[in-house]
């Protein structure tokens, strides 16, 4: 499983690098081709979340496993393909049907992209948040290991990934850099599917799926109706596939509702709608202040060893006093670590602008908004791979470092708490969401992140300015505020009820005894 799961989550992450890369080279270097990507990969994962994660329910988990993962990497190697040829003959590309063949090959690229994702997604949520439960035995010691383990695994990957990939398109082309992914993908195909079926073989209850479970089984069943709408629908021959769609997505999130974790479930999506991360969004305003790419480099890294120390610390702080006290204490850690970045805000050397909040003060206060988030592509040095000031524009060095200091020593600190946090919620839905409905509720869940990661792309196309993002850090915090709130609530109604087992542990026993 960590060896499939490393291998899958280095190839997510060199292509989700370089795929943002070629929509740059491809669109002379403007961000619009990745900006419809963008929008299209967190618009049908918000919509089709649901569906796939009652896919994931519906079918034998070797089957689920299976086609995600060829689905996935069959659309990442004949998207390379169609790169490659683009790069190699762009200008006669671009001469046929007037230049529509060459939308028609950025539509093929992004489609196909989008349709790798879903079925990442799909991978992921029958791995990550069914299977690994099943090899656990239902073990919530082991099953925090696993997680915790994952979790590092992908820490790393997500630095060195982009690292590598990134290399072989700088130091040869964009044409090897794709034959490279294309190479990668083949071979993990392969490799992912081997390891997959032996972990399928020798785990004889991931072959047994319980059935639906009867109305009072379990605290967290389905309600009668809901149980007899779900067998009537899945055993439904000849029905629109239109309204199946409707009906799959409507009863996903009516059983997302009803799961007693709905509250740290949400408290986590909103903790998406933030700027406090290393994106391009951080990026961008550190690049105004003065930072440069290598120091920048650096600071991510130093990122990764903090968000692999929260992983470490969920694993003790989890073994010494459970997992709920662990997610209040990785939220209080969060929002004390959050509070640096609000003195940034205020520090010497910040742009943000007080007349902002107030302009009717001041009738000239938008004269002070002319510079832009980046500087003329004049003074803007291309690579494959990043963008390199060659000479920073007079008047964009910042009065003093205070202000960017204490910014990336909050969110660099608070990503020990973050990671923390994530792995306390992640478990929570493992533990508590019956597997009879585990795939539907995660998809759902998949959809509340990108929804609330979309906002936060919505709060910064409203702000985009350098003075702007000292009110998009507040409104960050006042969204990650809400979301640890809405798991103290959960916390609070979760330690009034009596300890116990988990709510799948009479379809645990049902499993053994169909496998036996």
């Amino acid at each position: 499983i960590y060896v499939s799961g490393a291998l899958s989550m280095w190839g997510d992450r060199m292509w989700h690098f370089a795929i943002s890369v070629f929509l740059i080279e491809l669109y002379g270097r403007n961000l619009l081709l990745t900006a419809i990507f963008g929008l299209v990969v967190a618009g049908s994962v918000l919509l089709l979340g649901a569906l796939i994660g009652d896919w994931v329910d519906r079918n034998p988990r070797n089957k689920v496993a299976h086609a995600s993962l060829l689905v996935q990497n069959i659309s990442v190697t004949v998207c390379s393909i169609v790169l490659m040829l683009v790069f190699l003959y762009k200008q006669w590309i671009e001469s046929i049907w007037d230049g529509w063949l060459t939308v028609v090959c950025y539509t093929v690229v992004i489609v196909l992209a989008d349709v790798a994702n879903l079925a990442s997604t799909a991978l992921t949520i029958a791995i990550q948040r069914d299977w690994i439960v099943v090899i656990t035995g239902y073990n919530r010691g082991h099953l925090a290991g696993m997680n915790a383990t994952m979790r590092r695994i992908d820490q790393v990957t997500n630095i060195l990934a982009p690292l590598a990939v990134g290399q072989v398109m700088t130091l040869a082309s964009n044409v090897i850099g794709c034959g490279f992914i294309l190479g990668w993908n083949l071979v993990s195909l392969i490799v992912e599917f081997i390891f997959l079926s032996r972990v399928y073989r020798i785990v004889p209850a991931l072959s047994v799926k319980p059935p639906v479970p009867e109305d009072g089984q379990a605290s967290l069943e389905r309600p009668a109706e809901r149980t007899e709408g779900l067998v009537e629908r899945r055993g439904s021959q000849g029905q629109c596939p239109d309204v199946l769609v409707t009906v799959t997505c409507k009863d996903g999130w009516r059983a997302y509702y009803r799961q007693d974790v709905f509250l740290a479930g949400m408290g986590l999506a909103f903790l998406y709608t933030t700027v406090l991360g290393f994106d391009c969004i951080t990026t961008g305003y550190a690049y105004t202040q003065g930072i440069s790419g290598s120091l920048l480099s650096l600071l991510m890294g130093v990122s990764a060893i903090t968000g692999l120390m929260g992983t470490v610390m969920f694993t003790k702080l989890r073994k010494a006093y459970g997992l709920v006290n662990t997610g209040i204490i990785s939220s209080c850690l969060h929002l004390c670590c959050l509070l640096l970045c609000v003195c940034s805000v205020f520090a010497p050397g910040s742009p943000m602008d007080l007349r902002l909040l107030m302009p009717f003060l001041d009738a000239n206060a938008n004269s002070t908004l002319a510079e832009p988030l980046l500087p003329d592509r004049s003074s803007i040095h291309w690579t494959n791979n990043t963008v390199l000031f060659e000479n920073m524009p007079s008047g964009m060095e910042p009065d003093s470092y205070i202000s960017i200091i204490l910014l990336f020593l909050g969110v660099i600190t608070a990503r020990i708490g973050l990671w923390s946090f994530d792995l306390t919620v992640t478990q929570l839905l493992q533990e508590n969401i019956c597997e009879s409905e585990r795939g539907v509720v995660n998809g759902v869940q998949s959809s509340m992140n990108y929804l609330m990661d979309l906002l936060h792309f919505i709060m910064v196309i409203s702000a985009p300015q350098p003075q702007h993002f000292g009110i998009l850090v507040i409104i960050s915090v006042l969204f990650i505020t809400t979301g640890h709130t809405m798991y103290f609530l959960y916390a609070r109604k979760a330690k009034r009820k009596p300890a116990g087992l988990w709510p799948s542990a009479k379809v645990q026993e049902q499993t053994r005894t169909q496998v036996n």
